[in-house]
């Protein structure tokens, strides 16, 4: 609760032993994905808004350099307009070359930015495929999306 956006990240990189000019490369990369990061990193963390702390959450889980990052609903209780903005980020950091895993409730936004979709019902898998295609699949259209 008593650290600063910018003491979050540096947290994680001296845990992880980073060296300090590539932790700060990675902060730049950061902060880059983050600009409202950039500009509160000398706010503490537990005062952000709930989409800026989420933001903080995966800037910390990217100084790690993940080859994969795991994300469980990234967009709870977050307003429409920074579920957008969270989920273009996830999309940013696929392409940048981090492969993600997301449990997502919010199933369109979620199949709009995968390249693969599993559905689970009952902890068991129903349903798979290209995301691409799930969100023509009619059965999904109507038990989830609500279409």
């Amino acid at each position: 609760r008593s650290l600063t956006v910018l003491q979050n990240m540096t947290v994680v990189a001296a845990a992880l032993n980073v060296p300090k000019p590539r932790m700060n490369e990675i902060l730049g990369e950061i902060f880059e994905l983050f600009p409202r990061l950039k500009e509160r990193q000398s706010q503490l963390g537990w005062s952000l808004s709930g989409g800026e702390q989420q933001m903080l959450t995966i800037g910390r889980g990217l100084m790690a350099q993940p080859k994969l990052m795991m994300l469980d609903e990234p967009s709870l209780g977050l307003a429409p307009n920074l579920v957008q903005q969270v989920f273009r980020i996830i999309r940013d950091i696929n392409q940048r070359g981090t492969t993600i895993l997301l449990v997502e409730q919010n199933a369109t936004a979620a199949l709009s930015i995968a390249h693969r979709a599993y559905v689970l019902e009952v902890g068991e898998v129903t349903m798979e495929g290209e995301a691409k295609s799930m969100l023509s699949n009619d059965e999904i259209r109507q038990k989830y999306l609500g279409l």
